[in-house]
């Protein structure tokens, strides 16, 4: 595998931050206890999906407490167009008695914590200490996955591969909205699919590795 530089990084970074200086979650959330609802139902489902069920859910219940007195069968009709809806329902109200017990209603701010929570692993983690609490996580999914290697970011086979490579190379001024660029940059330009390396700002610096 082929590996971009310290120089070559910076530059990757740079030219992200020149095209869109504030990229920010394609999620939409009102608090960080909807954030972190929305992270979870976005597993294996796309964002587009999450917002649609969750514009009026969060009409309704934007708080633990409201979403258990909303409870699962309140809630299941509306997230069933997102997939594996019941199992996500049974996290969410899950997690949702944990914050009231445990957490005095409050989405905890460390990732021992987060992780405690029913349907809540590294990944949804990580999103929620990034995006609500300002701290320099890298949160992998399945664009990171795929395209970090490719441009020669990071190597790995696993998330938590991926995830350790990208924090040891990426420098620490890029932390805070390195993973939102990386994931637009997957999901708009360098698609699985037909990726748009003409057009592609990296073109000229990315390694091409093939998986």
């Amino acid at each position: 595998m082929n590996l971009l530089s310290p120089e070559e990084i910076k530059e990757v970074f740079e030219r992200f931050k020149k095209q869109n200086p504030s990229p920010r979650s394609e999620l939409v959330w009102k608090n960080a206890y909807t954030l972190l609802v929305s992270t979870v139902l976005s597993a294996q489902a796309t964002d587009r999906s999450v917002n649609k069920a969750t514009e009026p859910l969060y009409k309704v219940a934007d708080t633990p407490q409201k979403m258990l007195e909303l409870g699962e069968e309140g809630l299941i009709p509306l997230i069933r167009s997102i997939g594996l809806y019941r199992t996500k329902a049974k996290h969410i109200i899950g997690l949702s008695h944990m914050l009231v017990d445990k957490f005095s209603g409050e989405v905890p701010g460390t990732r021992e914590a987060l992780e405690m929570l029913p349907g809540v692993g590294r990944k949804t983690a990580n999103v929620v200490l990034n995006v609500v609490f300002s701290q320099p996580t890298m949160p992998v999914d399945t664009h990171l996955m795929r395209i970090c290697p490719k441009i020669g970011l990071a190597e790995g086979e696993t998330p938590l591969e991926i995830e350790k490579s990208l924090i040891s190379r990426i420098p620490g001024e890029y932390m805070l909205q390195a993973h939102h660029w990386l994931i637009l940059h997957g999901r708009y330009v360098c698609t699985a699919r037909d990726p748009k390396c003409a057009s592609c700002i990296l073109g000229d610096i990315c390694k091409h590795n093939k998986k």
